[in-house]
């Protein structure tokens, strides 16, 4: 029988919101992949108490359009891979679906009681099964701009599997905003960064036909700071660049 990657088991059941059917398909993956750790939290956020994994305390949130339990959770509980726990500390019996005015409840503070499964699929150390790992609720206000260079491009190649592509693009676009130079930490982080280089690039042209030429050359700055290599960028702002001292001339 064809097996089951742990991405299509996120994607056609979980997020859909066929939790029962999730749950067989997680023990069976896990049976053939038993030490894979992003499966086994997988599993945590599916059977485990939400509340007793968040904690009771939660504050009311306005969902606004383009949210998802996703980027909430990466937003407040520091991990994007931790959506399914919030989706059911809210009862959602759909995961993918967010209305934009929708109430939530968000925790006042993730008093997460999970184990080493969402450690590791946040990049964490790892620990023996029974170990409790307890997460903050929210990341760091003294995080350094590096740290959460990386800490973004990890969440956006998350997103990227959960199917939320535009928000995977916003994440690693604003990762590289704090370093153009940040290397891709996986094979999907770097065809991300290419699509996300290709639309930069397809945005400026449509400026530069517009003959908005600053906004679009400071996009080409903007690819070139990121990959100087990328020759496209180089040759356009190079003539967005002729074009802007011929205008002026006139």
């Amino acid at each position: 029988m064809r097996e089951t990657s742990l991405t299509a088991i996120v994607r056609g059941d979980l997020q859909q919101g066929h939790y029962a059917a999730g749950e067989k398909a997680l023990r069976q993956y896990l049976r053939q992949h038993p030490g894979d750790r992003a499966a086994q939290a997988m599993l945590r956020q599916l059977t485990g108490d939400p509340v007793q994994m968040l904690g009771a305390l939660s504050r009311t949130y306005v969902v606004k359009t383009g949210d998802s339990y996703g980027s909430l959770a990466a937003r407040y509980l520091g991990d994007a891979s931790l959506f399914l726990v919030l989706a059911r500390y809210n009862d959602s019996t759909q995961p993918s679906v967010l209305r934009a005015g929708q109430t939530l409840r968000i925790p006042a503070s993730a008093k997460s009681v999970m184990s080493q499964g969402l450690a590791a699929a946040s990049g964490g150390e790892a620990s023996s099964p029974d170990t409790l790992v307890v997460r903050s609720g929210a990341v760091p206000d003294t995080e350094s701009p590096a740290t959460k260079a990386i800490r973004l491009q990890k969440e956006s190649v998350v997103l990227l599997g959960q199917g939320q592509k535009a928000q995977a693009l916003a994440h690693l676009g604003d990762a590289l905003s704090l370093d153009p130079k940040l290397k891709p930490s996986s094979s999907e982080a770097a065809s991300l960064r290419t699509q996300l280089l290709s639309s930069y690039h397809q945005r400026a042209i449509v400026l530069y036909r517009d003959q908005q030429l600053d906004p679009a050359i400071a996009l080409w700055d903007r690819v070139l700071a990121i990959d100087p290599g990328y020759e496209p960028a180089t040759i356009y702002r190079t003539r967005a660049l002729e074009l802007k001292k011929r205008l002026t001339q006139l």
